[in-house]
């Protein structure tokens, strides 16, 4: 189950980072993080940057909205989906989770 924590601001979300991926896409989900798969290297914030726009894209948020609380040089990665609830993120994270297995 991916790790969902109430936060004053919405819901923070751990992430798993997999740089360098043939496909940019959600893979899965990893020891209790959700996994996000991007092309781009893990050089100067590119491959954060990377997995924040899929993350809105995917979750159809604002890009204003998600914001990368740490792991900023690592592959676990905690992520503030600002104004968002948890219940219709678990719903959509669910969905794109089933997708990824298909």
């Amino acid at each position: 189950m991916i790790e969902l924590r109430s936060h004053a601001r919405g819901v923070v979300l751990a992430v798993r980072a997999q740089p360098r991926a043939r496909r940019a896409g959600i893979v899965g989900q990893h020891a209790g993080a959700l996994k996000v798969a991007v092309a781009e290297a893990p050089e100067k914030g590119k491959a954060n940057e990377a997995i924040l726009q899929l993350l809105c894209s995917a979750l159809g948020l604002r890009r204003s909205q998600v914001l990368l609380l740490s792991g900023e040089a690592s592959r676990n990665k905690k992520v503030l989906l600002v104004g968002v609830d948890p219940d219709q993120l678990r719903a959509r994270i669910h969905r794109l989770t089933a997708e990824s297995r298909s």
